[in-house]
């Protein structure tokens, strides 16, 4: 910790900020460690953390029955949808609300939380879990959960922005309402940075955004594919450890990454973000190392297509906004087109008269300098310099 630089948030403690960079470092050295190690030994070392570790985990899917409505079932025609509202309904909707705390953007996390449900939607071929039925896929996570978490989230957002910070020593506070309740907000912002990430505003934000979004797909995969790897059931402190890390690590790298992108004077990414990237690479080598034939298994055709028509259709339209729409389809404001013909003869009388003017105060000057009254700059008698 005395090694590490602070970040950019000071609250509670920049103190506290070095220790989530420290851990990310410990947690990086843990999965370096782990990628060297074959994947029987994995699971051992995994389960010296914890001895009811190191077994296989039953498949779980989630697409058994599909009726939203079942009459005549014994719970109600509606058991199918209470079931499935268990711990996991709760944590969806805090994480996604984490989430918008840490991109600060409704559109972007509406998005990812888009393209989570499209990616379990592609990859049920290869893990049971992801396996859903349709309305718990839109329903129950995208409109209630994901959704819910994110508009608290942009509320919470709108009070951090309009919110007034002054901040004043404890021992300048009388009462001791006011100096417990100064304890509290040192646990709450110092100040508040609003995030506008203007995607479309050059080639260099629009990738940068892609790839932040990018990065937070793969690490939410990780989660599910680790877990599975390893056998590591999902209600374990390992998983909830992992996510405890990230979470704060996130928070300070997607502050740096912003800061990067909007400060021109900032020429170089933040030290959180160069290690939370390295732990998601990391995970991502891991998983494929031990179980490569599992991320190899051949997508549907129609789910390749589908995502082949997506990349060709960003793509082109990547180009189409960076360099064929600046050169070709930039419209030129109407001052700056062709003038009318009012305006044409007014811009014709207004530059005769500045020449006449010009030509008259350019023969006077001629004149003066003819008859001695005026000289040039040149010819004019100069200060001496060191008394010569």
């Amino acid at each position: 910790m005395t090694q590490a630089k602070d970040g950019p948030f000071q609250r509670p403690h920049p103190a506290v900020w070095r220790l989530v960079l420290c851990l990310c470092v410990v947690y990086e050295l843990l999965l370096v460690f782990i990628l060297f190690q074959t994947i029987d030994d994995a699971r051992k070392f995994v389960g010296y953390l914890d001895p009811e570790l190191g077994k296989p985990l039953k498949e779980q899917t989630y697409a058994e029955d599909c009726r939203l409505y079942v009459p005549g079932h014994p719970d109600g025609p509606f058991a199918n949808f209470w079931i499935k509202m268990d711990f996991f309904v709760f944590s969806h909707l805090f994480g996604w609300f984490v989430k918008m705390i840490i991109v600060r953007d409704f559109w972007i996390c509406q998005l990812l939380s888009l393209g989570f449900e499209l990616l379990e939607y592609s990859l049920e071929h290869q893990l049971a879990n992801f396996a859903e039925c349709w309305w718990d896929h839109w329903l129950m996570d995208f409109l209630i959960c994901n959704s819910l978490g994110i508009i608290i989230g942009q509320m919470t957002l709108k009070y951090l922005n309009i919110k007034e910070y002054h901040w004043h020593g404890l021992w300048n506070i009388q009462s001791y309402r006011g100096k417990v309740m100064r304890v509290f907000q040192q646990f709450t912002p110092y100040s508040w940075t609003r995030f506008d990430w203007k995607p479309t505003k050059s080639l260099k934000r629009w990738l940068a955004v892609i790839g932040i979004m990018c990065m937070f797909e793969i690490a939410e995969l990780n989660t599910f594919y680790l877990k599975f790897i390893l056998w590591i059931p999902p209600p374990h402190f390992i998983n909830w450890g992992r996510m405890l890390i990230l979470g704060p690590a996130a928070v300070v790298a997607i502050r740096e990454t912003y800061q990067y992108l909007e400060d021109p004077t900032c020429k170089k990414f933040g030290q959180q973000s160069w290690i939370i990237s390295a732990m998601v690479v990391t995970e991502v080598l891991i998983v494929m190392k031990f179980d490569l034939p599992l991320v190899l298994q051949p997508f549907p055709t129609h789910i390749a297509l589908l995502w082949l028509i997506a990349f060709i259709c960003l793509v082109v339209w990547t180009i189409f906004q960076f360099y064929i729409r600046p050169q070709f389809f930039t419209q030129v404001p109407s001052h700056y087109g062709s003038p009318s013909k009012y305006e044409s003869s007014s811009k014709y009388e207004l530059s005769s008269n500045y020449k006449s003017r010009f030509n008259a105060k350019s023969e006077e000057y001629s004149h003066s300098i003819s008859n001695g009254t005026h000289q040039p700059y040149a010819l004019r008698a100069r200060r001496p310099i060191n008394g010569k």
